[in-house]
């Protein structure tokens, strides 16, 4: 184990897989199909909750903690991109507004 101390600095560990490799492609591709999924699956709660106009069984502190997680990890992705906006930084923050808009119609019907 190394005992150094961590300055900070991220270490690589290995090669990045060049961007025109069929791998790298197809990871992109399920990458941007699983955060359209991600984004789509929010709105069954909505129309539920929505919809019955009773939030029971839904957590409020679960839906602002998914809101909290998917806003800083937009925030650290942009500061560890050397701020810089990228894709993954606008699905994290897509998310975190699809959680917090759930947290607030949640909330409306619980008031």
């Amino acid at each position: 184990m190394d005992c150094r101390a961590n300055t900070g600095a991220p270490r690589r560990i290995s090669a990045a897989p060049a961007s025109t490799s069929l791998y790298f492609r197809t990871l992109t591709w399920l990458f941007a199909l699983f955060s359209l999924a991600r984004v789509l699956a929010y709105l069954p709660t909505m129309w539920a909750v929505a919809g019955s106009g009773d939030a029971t069984g839904q957590s409020i502190i679960t839906w602002l903690t998914w809101l909290g997680a998917n806003g800083t990890m937009a925030l650290w992705l942009y500061e560890q991109g050397g701020r810089q906006v990228s894709k993954a930084i606008g699905v994290n923050l897509c998310n975190a507004v699809m959680c917090g808009a759930t947290a607030v119609l949640i909330l409306a019907h619980k008031i």
